[in-house]
């Protein structure tokens, strides 16, 4: 007896799994990656003079001015840097700390 399967089930079948660890890959990886980068540049394009942002340098500090990709931050009186826009990470927000008698 032969003991041979259909070699163009198999084929198929591998196919198959490839499609769906494609699709698994798409979906648990690329897409939620994409849809932070289309809302963090959202947030970029969205920031206007007074607000109080963090650089991805761990730097707090208010907007003084935007001039194309250049970002001017008041980060003490007196001081004021230049950084690029794409170093801006997140809005800054302060927590205000409850007393607890």
């Amino acid at each position: 007896m032969q003991q041979g399967g259909d070699p163009m089930g198999s084929i198929v079948g591998a196919v198959l799994w490839m499609v769906i660890l494609i699709a698994i890959f798409y979906f648990l990886l690329y897409r939620p990656q994409q849809q932070q980068r289309k809302k963090h540049q959202e947030f970029l394009n969205s920031l206007k003079k007074g607000d109080k942002v963090i650089t991805s340098g761990g730097i707090i500090g208010e907007i003084k001015s935007i001039e194309d990709n250049i970002v001017f931050l008041k980060v003490a009186e007196g001081t004021i840097i230049k950084v690029l826009k794409t170093a801006i990470s997140a809005p800054f927000e302060e927590k205000k700390e409850e007393k607890k008698d």
